[in-house]
C-alpha cells in the first residue's frame, strides 16, 4: 500500500478571507466527468471570498488515462494536497476499483492533518465516489467544522436493488443503503444536481431539513472555450468532411436506449422519404463508453436494428476534454439525449449551450435539463413523460433533424442570460453563499 502523501502544490495562494477544504478524490488531469464540480469551484470561489484547498488523490495512482490539457485549466496558484491510495493492480485482486475505497484512509489522514493544522472554515466533500463522505462524522466529532456533502449522482438508486445480494451490484446497493444515512447525519448542508434527487433523499430520510438542501447543477465554464482559440483544430479527427455532422458527446446510459432508438426511427423515415438529404447526414456518437480506451459499440447495434447503420458512427472512447469541446464547437448540430428517468440531469448541456451550435434535445419532461434548454433556446427541446408520449414525438424529431440540416439558423442562438445562473462562476457563488451561512452560524454559536 502506498503511503499517504501530504504533498502540496500551488503557487502563491488566492487572496480570500475564508478557507474551504474541497475533497474530490479525482481531479484534473483525471478525465472522469466528476472532476468538473471541484475544478469549477477551485477556480471561481476566490471571486466570492473563499480560498479553496483541494484534497485529492495523487494522479499517479489513477486508473484512468490522464488529460494534461485539462489540468492546465486549473489555476496554478491553487493549493492541492495529494493523498496516497492502494495501487489499482493490488486493489483489483480483491475486487475493489472504487478510488474512494482505495484511498479512504489516506484521504482521511490528509483531512485530519489539514483541519487540525489549518482550521478551514468549511469542508466540502463531493461524490462520486461516495465513500469519502463517511469521513464526515469523524471530522464533525473531532473538529466541529461545518460540512457540506455534494451528491453529483444518487448514492442510493435502483441500480443493484434487484440484483443478487452477493453480486457486486447488489453488495454496492446494500452498502449504499446502510452507509448513506450515516454520512448525511453529520452534514450541515446537503447539495445535489437536481431537485428530484434531493426530494428522493428527503423521502428516504424524513429527518433531513429541506431548508438545508439545495439543487445546484454542475454548470459549465464559458472560459473553457477560450483555450480553443489559437489551438489546433482537433475536431477534424472526429467529424467527416463533406457531410452534415450531428454529434452526441458523452456516456451512453442503458436507460437512454429508448430515446436513441426513437431518434433512429426518425432518421430511418428521412432515409425513406428524403434519401438525398439522408445521405448527407452523419450522426456521430463519441465517448459512449465513458472510458478513454473503450471499444465496445453500444449505439451501432441499435442503428443496425433500425436500418440506419450507414448514417451512424460510434466512437466509444472518451475524448480529452478540449477535444470534446472542439467537436461541439465545430459540429453542424448537437444531439442532447437524456434518459427515461425523471431525476436525470446532464452536465453536458452547459458546454453544448455555450458552444453556440444548434441542437436537438430529448429529455424526460420532469428533468431539469429540459427546463433549462427550453428557456435558453438555440435549438429544439422535446420532452416526454411516458413510453407512449416518447413514441409520439417521432414526427417532431423528423422535422427537427430536417430543419437542422437545411435551415439551422431558424433556431437562433441560445440566450446567455438563460444559462447565466449555470456558469461555473455563478455555481461557485451559490456554494459560497452556503459556506457564508455556515460560517456565520458557527461564529454565532461560539459567541454565545
Amino acid at each position: 500500500m502506498s503511503k499517504p502523501s501530504q504533498e502540496t502544490s500551488g503557487a502563491a495562494p488566492f487572496a480570500a478571507d475564508r478557507v474551504v477544504a474541497i475533497v474530490s478524490p479525482q481531479f484534473p488531469p483525471s478525465t472522469l466527468a466528476g472532476v468538473h464540480r471541484a475544478r469549477h469551484m477551485a477556480k471561481h470561489l476566490p471571486d466570492h471570498g473563499w480560498r479553496p484547498i483541494v484534497v485529492r488523490v495523487d494522479e499517479r495512482l489513477y486508473a484512468e488515462r490522464q488529460d494534461p490539457a485539462l489540468a492546465a485549466l486549473v489555476p496554478e496558484r491553487l493549493e492541492q494536497i495529494r493523498a496516497g491510495a492502494l495501487p489499482i493492480g493490488l486493489a483489483r485482486r480483491f475486487g475493489v476499483g472504487d478510488l474512494g475505497l482505495r484511498a479512504y484512509w489516506q484521504i482521511g489522514r490528509a483531512l485530519d492533518g489539514l483541519v487540525s493544522e489549518r482550521a478551514p472554515d468549511a469542508v466540502f466533500i463531493t461524490g462520486f465516489p461516495f465513500y469519502p463522505m463517511l469521513l464526515a462524522p469523524r471530522l464533525k466529532r473531532r473538529f466541529g467544522v461545518p460540512i457540506v456533502l455534494d451528491f453529483q449522482d444518487p448514492w442510493v438508486s435502483n441500480f443493484g436493488a434487484g440484483a443478487s445480494a452477493w453480486s457486486k451490484a447488489g453488495l454496492a446497493h446494500r452498502l449504499a443503503v446502510a452507509l448513506e444515512p450515516k454520512a448525511l447525519r453529520a452534514a450541515d448542508y446537503v447539495t445535489s444536481v437536481s431537485d428530484t434527487q434531493n426530494a428522493a433523499m428527503a423521502a428516504r430520510y424524513p429527518w433531513l431539513d429541506a431548508a438545508r438542501m439545495a439543487a445546484i447543477p454542475i454548470g459549465g465554464d464559458p472560459e473553457d472555450f477560450d483555450a480553443l482559440r489559437g489551438a489546433a483544430d482537433t475536431s477534424t479527427q472526429w467529424l467527416e468532411p463533406g457531410l452534415l455532422n450531428f454529434v452526441y458527446v458523452g456516456t451512453f446510459l442503458p436507460r437512454a436506449g429508448p430515446l436513441v432508438r426513437e431518434v433512429f426511427k426518425a432518421l430511418a423515415e428521412i432515409k425513406a422519404s428524403q434519401p438525398e438529404l439522408a445521405r448527407r447526414l452523419r450522426l456521430t456518437f463519441i465517448g459512449t463508453s465513458n472510458q478513454t480506451d473503450g471499444r465496445a459499440n453500444q449505439i451501432m447495434p441499435i442503428a443496425q436494428q433500425e436500418g440506419v447503420a450507414e448514417l451512424t458512427r460510434e466512437i466509444p472512447q472518451r475524448l480529452p476534454f478540449l477535444d470534446a469541446l472542439s467537436v461541439l464547437a465545430n459540429a453542424d448540430a448537437i444531439l442532447l439525449i437524456g434518459s427515461d428517468e425523471p431525476h436525470y440531469t446532464a452536465s453536458k448541456i452547459y458546454p453544448a449551450l455555450m458552444s453556440g451550435r444548434p441542437y436537438l434535445s430529448l429529455f424526460h419532461r420532469a428533468s431539469s435539463a429540459h427546463a433549462i434548454l427550453s428557456a435558453a433556446g438555440g435549438g429544439r427541446s422535446l420532452a416526454f413523460d411516458s413510453a407512449e408520449t416518447l413514441a409520439a414525438l417521432k414526427p417532431e424529431i423528423v422535422e427537427t433533424l430536417v430543419t437542422l440540416a437545411t435551415s439551422p439558423d431558424r433556431y437562433g442562438q441560445a440566450d446567455p442570460a438563460a444559462y447565466a445562473p449555470y456558469t461555473a462562476r455563478a455555481v461557485a457563488g451559490r456554494f459560497a453563499t452556503i459556506f457564508d451561512q455556515l460560517h456565520a452560524e458557527r461564529a454565532s454559536s461560539r459567541s454565545t
